[in-house]
């Protein structure tokens, strides 16, 4: 930054490189280098506060608007993060979500909750509306309720290079299909491919019931694409 204008000791203008943002502050904290820039890339070493009404804090508690954007940029940026969950690597924000000021007009206008829904809230997700998605953006992201965002969990170590849903036990093959939280055997079969096919009439049946039973709290867009949702072999 440099100083654009000096009035006194306590008043001086300053002019942040790039951004071009103007800052009233002193000639102290000038020398501590302790004025910031709300375009400042402070948070993952991508995301910026920005100039508008969302602020990180309200009376020292995070506000939920940055707890959402906060974390998802840690999925996306950290590989600390991402070394405990492998899935996230790869994963980036859209250059307008740098910006929490507009992230957060974005959560504003989209955040829902639903009435009992389980302790961990509603999640953001960014691939229900587009398989395999791997940007986070106003066009394919969303909040969904935890119950439907564990429909789309798959844990990829367990399976080896077995197709999801699908089971080796012994010369047989089982297929495995999950309701959220909870795991249920549906047969088992000479073949991946027939175990496979078992998984996928169920799994695709299931989420059509979930969807229902959610059809008139959740934006119609989920609700179509829940329907529309199809398990491929190579998920």
């Amino acid at each position: 930054m440099t100083i654009v204008e000096y009035i006194d000791a306590r008043n001086i203008i300053v002019k942040f490189d790039g951004s071009g943002f103007l800052k009233k502050t002193n000639s102290s904290s000038f020398k501590k280098g302790s004025v910031k820039s709300p375009y400042c890339k402070s948070v993952s070493h991508m995301g910026y506060i920005g100039e508008g009404k969302y602020v990180p804090k309200v009376n020292g508690k995070a506000t939920k608007q940055y707890v959402s954007w906060q974390s998802m940029l840690e999925r996306c940026y950290s590989p600390t993060f991402q070394k405990k969950r492998p899935t996230y690597i790869g994963c980036t924000v859209c250059e307008e979500w740098l910006n929490f000021q507009t992230f957060g007009k974005w959560y504003d206008e989209n955040y829902y909750e639903v009435e009992s829904n389980s302790q961990r809230g509603m999640n953001l997700d960014k691939d229900i509306l587009n398989k395999n998605n791997r940007i986070y953006c106003p066009e394919f992201c969303l909040f969904a309720p935890d119950r439907i965002n564990l429909l789309f969990i798959k844990v990829d170590k367990s399976r080896g290079d077995l197709p999801v849903g699908v089971k080796r036990e012994g010369k047989k093959y089982i297929a495995y299909c999950s309701r959220g939280h909870e795991g249920e055997q549906s047969g088992k079969f000479p073949t991946i491919e027939e175990a496979f096919n078992a998984y996928k009439n169920f799994k695709e049946t299931y989420i059509k019931q979930v969807a229902d039973e959610y059809k008139n709290i959740i934006p119609e867009r989920l609700y179509d694409a829940l329907y529309k949702y199809e398990v491929s072999i190579d998920d």
